[in-house]
């Protein structure tokens, strides 16, 4: 009778937000790679393609133009939200600092709208950064879903930092973030492809 071996373990090495930015700074990532750290775990994400780059280009060319000097639009930069979590959301609205956050990556507190942009990381994105946000007390995110051409608003935070009160889903019309009201965005605008190729 042969030997019975217990199955191994895996064992997960968690890393902090300042080694994660070590890592970074050292190359250990390339030009084209896209990771996030997420609650002590490197999470690679699906590169992005042509619709997710249009609906990015889009919507910060309408937020900047509706922020002007009252905001900054920030387009896949980190956010610092633990020792353990810096995530790389698509579009952030950012409270203004003179250094434009030189000093240190933007915090929960400097963020009044967040935008994940996705079709195969929408699960990702509903399911594990969207409970983050909330419990990081971000005001206000935004889920585009491309192969739905929608868009899911969360506001409302709950004051246990559960979740969102208000989840809604808009297919059509126009909508603007809290913070920048200024900012009327056509929906079905984003979605080009909607209405078939170009004539």
């Amino acid at each position: 009778m042969g030997h019975m071996t217990e199955p191994m373990a895996l064992v997960r090495h968690r890393i902090g937000a300042t080694d994660y930015y070590r890592m970074a700074q050292a190359g250990l990532f390339g030009a084209n790679d896209r990771v996030e750290l997420i609650e002590g775990e490197i999470v690679a994400r699906t590169p992005a393609g042509s619709r997710h780059a249009s609906v990015v280009k889009r919507l910060n060319l309408l937020l900047a133009k509706a922020a002007a000097d009252r905001l900054i639009v920030a387009v896949r930069d980190p956010l610092h939200l633990a020792a353990d979590s810096g995530p790389e959301p698509d579009l952030m609205l950012l409270a203004p600092r003179p250094d434009f956050y030189a000093s240190a990556h933007p915090a929960a507190a400097d963020v009044s709208l967040l935008i994940e942009v996705g079709d195969t990381s929408l699960r990702f994105d509903r399911e594990v950064e969207l409970p983050l946000y909330a419990r990081h007390r971000i005001a206000e995110v935004w889920l585009i879903d491309l192969e739905a051409c929608r868009v899911e608003l969360c506001r409302a935070l709950r004051a246990d930092g559960s979740g969102y009160g208000e989840r809604r889903i808009v297919s059509a019309g126009f909508i603007a973030p809290q913070a920048l009201p200024a900012a009327s965005i056509d929906v079905a605008a984003l979605f080009p492809w909607q209405s078939g190729p170009p004539a």
